[in-house]
């Protein structure tokens, strides 16, 4: 048997149903606060981007460096293109996503590995072998 994702005890469907204040009543304090201040005019516009383009039957990606909105309901089954300061990486907005900030599934720095000692390296070092 499939397990069902629940939010908060609330399944896909019924989240979909809520109302705005309800949805922010199952939200932490700080997705809460954003949301009752109410989005930036850059969150707005994509936001009736997103509208748009859930009417369409085959909608593309929407590119956006909006990385502060955070995932509603109304938000669901969206492809975002998001920057993260190079390139555009894909994001599918679904409900194990609700309550976060788009940002934080495009990491924005690579992944640290070290290899070899570079130019100007000590003799010592470049003597150290290198597997």
């Amino acid at each position: 048997m499939a397990k069902v994702f629940k939010f908060k005890g609330k399944t896909e469907e019924e989240l979909v149903k809520l109302t705005r204040q309800e949805i922010m009543q199952l939200l932490d304090s700080r997705a809460r606060r954003s949301l009752k201040r109410g989005y930036t005019p850059e969150q707005k516009k994509l936001i009736e981007k997103i509208k748009k383009r859930k009417e369409q039957s085959n909608p593309k990606p929407i590119k956006t460096h909006v990385r502060d909105l955070i995932i509603t309901p109304d938000l669901f089954g969206v492809k975002l293109l998001v920057y993260n300061g190079k390139e555009f990486l894909t994001v599918e907005l679904d409900a194990e996503k609700t309550g976060h900030r788009i940002g934080e599934f495009v990491r924005t720095r690579k992944e640290v590995s070290h290899k070899a000692p570079g130019i100007g390296a000590t003799k010592g070092s470049k003597a150290l072998s290198v597997k």
